[in-house]
């Protein structure tokens, strides 16, 4: 990619972490093409030959910006606060900043890995759904307890941050699971809140390219 060319985001239409991308670019107004890696087809294009040089972790997603290459969600997501600090995704108070990166890590470190493609595959069909609503609903009654001293209108105050970018998709996988969201009332009104946004919309799965038709929001 030119220097000057747009950014290219290496994405799976229902990864909750090309999601958060997409959302932060979304509201950044950076314009972007998604080229996307099938996670599925032929044992998932991620590990192909191609894709490991691109992203030697084999995940999605991948930022091709700047004449660079990058890779993971949250480091993407801080690089784009960084180099494109208009229509700012972190707050200017320190201590916000802190519980923007808390609710940001406790969702991509310690929710999202444990409920990976990947992981479980390796669990097994039989047990994956009680192994994610596990760990979906230990993560999330941290993530509410956050919230209770952290949300305003939004995850942190009355401004969209980069905790609503992992909120939001991590609310829709819980619902993939089954999840009983019912105990997590401050996280389920904020992604009400958001989801007729327009950069949340766009970011959809439902609204990907590679979404299969028979597929519905």
């Amino acid at each position: 990619m030119s220097l000057m060319g747009k950014p290219i985001l290496y994405s799976y239409w229902r990864s909750s972490c090309s999601w958060r991308v997409r959302i932060a670019l979304n509201l950044k107004e950076i314009p972007y093409d998604i080229k996307p890696i099938s996670l599925i087809k032929g044992g998932g294009e991620q590990h192909s030959n191609i894709f490991r040089d691109v992203n030697p972790m084999e995940h999605v997603p991948a930022l091709q910006i700047d004449g660079h290459t990058l890779i993971e969600s949250l480091n993407i997501m801080h690089y784009l606060e960084e180099t494109r600090p208009q229509r700012p995704l972190m707050p200017q108070d320190v201590h916000k900043r802190a519980k923007v990166r808390e609710i940001c890590e406790v969702i991509a470190s310690g929710i999202q890995p444990l409920q990976n493609l990947t992981v479980l595959i390796y669990v097994g069909e039989e047990k994956k759904k009680e192994w994610a609503q596990h760990w979906i609903q230990r993560g999330l009654r941290a993530v509410e307890k956050l919230l209770t001293a952290s949300a305003g209108k939004y995850c942190v105050g009355d401004e969209i941050s980069l905790a609503d970018c992992c909120l939001i998709p991590q609310v829709f996988s819980a619902r993939r699971f089954h999840v009983d969201l019912r105990p997590f009332p401050i996280a389920l009104r904020i992604d009400r809140e958001l989801e007729n946004h327009p950069a949340f919309c766009a970011a959809h799965p439902s609204n990907q390219p590679d979404c299969p038709p028979e597929v519905t929001k």
